[in-house]
């Protein structure tokens, strides 16, 4: 017998303001169930709504050929999704993390069929690695078959590790980055600054079910949730607000998922997208939350004056954007002069 488990729905807010259902039929996120509820709401107006699901981790835990990226588990899971979601077609299909097995070829060719057999209409990869989205990417490009279209990956004010590799490469290589968590496990909505007695009790950062989510508990995410609490106080919106509007607001190929428990969370959760950050909020969120980019970044940005000369002052501004973030030419930097002299004389402008 199946137990009945409260269903999380994920709403994902699109710049076009259309709305995506995204539904985890495995084995840990109610064993389809969320599907099967989808599937009758969304009866009579399914092409009015943009659907996506996944596939890889086990819904048999004693099936091996029911897990993984494998051409037979994806095989399986797609037509059990088609089944429970009573459509003949996924709008966007998700391949859920690497195995650590299957091949980036094998991964490229299950999806390019799939597409082709007009099953799904695209796929995205979530929690890949930079180097295997790269390189599925090019191999598809190179055989003229279906590239992903979007990655999926941690991405918040708190956890910005992603910045380092994967948001870079999907920015160049033009792929929508849809970020889950975007309020880190609920950390950014401030409801664990109030005293451990009164906070709120739910969630997996409180429940403890996936240690992933102890490191919002770590002092360095409360402190940027505190910093997020300050500013929302400032702009006059909520938290989770602010949080999911600096999603948006860094870049137009970020879209936030959206996981709502409740009405209330959800309502207040879509009011983000109306609203607009000045530079000045940015930056201050931006320093707030800053992380160590590491390398190569880092020697790039502390060396390129004294490589190349004034960059910035000789080139046009319109050009090179991918150089330009990865040199950090455009941030508020106070100190970059003094660090830098040579961007200190006035050159002319090429």
């Amino acid at each position: 017998m199946q137990t009945k488990i409260p269903v999380r729905h994920y709403l994902t807010c699109l710049p076009n303001k259309a709305a995506t259902l995204l539904t985890l039929p495995i084995f840990i996120y109610t064993n389809g169930t969320s599907e099967e509820y989808l599937g009758d709401f969304l009866q009579g107006q399914r092409d009015q709504f943009v659907l996506a699901t996944k596939y890889t981790i086990m819904m048999h835990p004693s099936d091996p050929n029911a897990q993984g990226n494998q051409r037979k588990n994806l095989r399986g899971s797609l037509e059990a999704s088609l089944k429970r979601l009573k459509t003949d077609y996924i709008d966007l299909y998700w391949v859920h993390m690497w195995d650590g097995i299957t091949s980036a070829e094998e991964i490229a060719h299950s999806m390019n069929d799939a597409v082709r057999a007009g099953k799904i209409l695209y796929y995205g990869l979530s929690d890949f690695p930079a180097w295997l989205i790269a390189k599925i990417d090019t191999y598809a490009a190179a055989h003229n078959m279906e590239r992903p279209a979007a990655v999926q990956l941690e991405y918040n004010l708190a956890q910005r590790e992603s910045e380092r590799e994967l948001i870079p490469f999907a920015e160049n290589a033009g792929l929508s980055v849809l970020a889950w968590s975007p309020l880190g496990g609920g950390v950014l909505t401030g409801k664990y600054l109030v005293e451990p007695e009164h906070a709120e009790p739910e969630g997996r950062v409180a429940s403890g079910a996936v240690s992933h989510f102890d490191r919002y508990k770590e002092d360095a995410a409360i402190r940027v949730a505190q910093a997020v609490s300050d500013v929302a106080h400032t702009v006059g919106c909520s938290p989770a607000q602010l949080a999911i509007a600096w999603l948006r607001h860094h870049s137009p190929l970020n879209i936030p998922i959206v996981g709502a428990r409740k009405l209330t969370h959800l309502e207040d959760n879509l009011k983000a997208a109306e609203l607009e950050l000045s530079a000045d909020i940015m930056q201050r969120l931006d320093e707030a939350s800053a992380i160590h980019l590491g390398f190569p970044t880092e020697f790039f940005r502390n060396g390129w004056p004294y490589w190349y000369g004034p960059v910035p002052e000789r080139f046009d501004r319109r050009v090179h954007l991918s150089a330009r973030k990865l040199f950090g030419w455009d941030a508020q930097d106070p100190g970059l002069k003094t660090r830098h002299p040579l961007l200190n004389k006035t050159t002319e402008v090429a």
